[in-house]
């Protein structure tokens, strides 16, 4: 008990024995609402701080940005000019010749188109599929000598796409090693297709590898992962033409879903051994496509009895 309680509870007891108490030594309150000593916190001690310093004067930190996680540098790739050339493939500033001239009939059209500079605007026309009816026909030649011969002028870039996953022949033909590229790219979102691009010693020519062999490459190929990257080198490279060598129409169904998205098509067509059924089912398989063009392969020619050409411009435009 306090001492004022105390006091005060003697004096009740004074009063009650008829003492007389003045007033003026009555306490007020009674019973004030003190908080025991234990309570009763300790002043505060508080300690100057030196000011934060005002984000305006802050000493500003560059932040990193964060990487893409899977995105490599563009590789550089040299290709000998003089290996590819004796095996049949054409090469920039060699001499003139048959298999070059060929080429030039047969790439004219197919950049007007892509350039827009055909008889009508051709949606995605810069994307340029050759294929074949059956394998074995020569379309991975034809493919490659197209694409090296566009890129032999002057005002176009041509990226080559190896697009026949389940049988790739590009890198092996221009004499270079496997390396990552479509494939790589369809089955991981984070890689990105500038990532595994090849550019060549050829100055306007980059090569899209088929990649990494995947057990379910053929799935991939027709997946909607292909149908999205499709549509973003259509859009992000316009300036740019790319010829993919593709699967056999009649061989797998790929082939034909590649076709949808294209804005012209080369079949490549053996003069020897194809027969004319084959030929016309295969173009059966692409109608949609507006522009289908036709190259004949290993024709037999009054010169020589070698390797020829010749061009056919009875599929030209669709007119539906």
């Amino acid at each position: 008990m306090s001492l004022i309680e105390q006091a005060a509870k003697r004096l009740e007891q004074l009063r009650q024995a008829g003492v007389e108490i003045p007033e003026d030594n009555v306490p007020h309150t009674v019973t004030p609402p003190i908080q025991p000593k234990q309570d009763i916190a300790p002043p505060t001690q508080v300690t100057a701080a030196a000011p934060a310093p005002s984000p305006a004067l802050a000493s500003p930190v560059a932040a990193k940005p964060e990487p893409h996680a899977r995105t490599l540098p563009q590789q550089q790739v040299a290709l000998n000019l003089e290996t590819i050339s004796a095996s049949g493939l054409l090469v920039p500033n060699a001499a003139r010749s048959q298999l070059a001239d060929e080429f030039r009939v047969i790439k004219r059209p197919l950049i007007a188109n892509a350039m827009g500079r055909g008889s009508m605007p051709i949606p995605n026309g810069n994307l340029i599929m050759v294929t074949s009816a059956l394998p074995g026909e020569g379309k991975s030649f034809s493919a490659i000598n197209l694409a090296i011969s566009i890129a032999m002028e002057l005002d176009n870039t041509v990226m080559l796409v190896d697009a026949d996953v389940a049988r790739p022949s590009v890198l092996n033909m221009l004499g270079l090693p496997p390396a990552k590229g479509l494939l790589d790219v369809l089955q991981d979102n984070s890689l990105d297709i500038s990532g595994v691009l090849l550019k060549t010693n050829i100055e306007k020519l980059t090569i899209l590898p088929s990649g990494t062999p995947h057990p379910r490459a053929t799935e991939l190929l027709a997946s909607d992962a292909m149908i999205r990257l499709l549509d973003d080198m259509a859009s992000r490279y316009s300036d740019r033409i790319i010829v993919f060598d593709s699967p056999p129409l009649l061989l797998t169904t790929e082939a034909r879903v590649l076709a949808t998205h294209m804005g012209q098509v080369v079949i490549v067509v053996n003069a020897e051994n194809t027969v004319q059924a084959a030929v016309k089912q295969a173009i059966a398989t692409i109608e949609s496509c507006p522009v289908k063009m036709m190259v004949l392969n290993q024709i037999r020619t009054t010169k020589s009895e070698g390797y020829g050409y010749g061009y056919g411009y009875g599929y030209g435009h669709d007119k539906k």
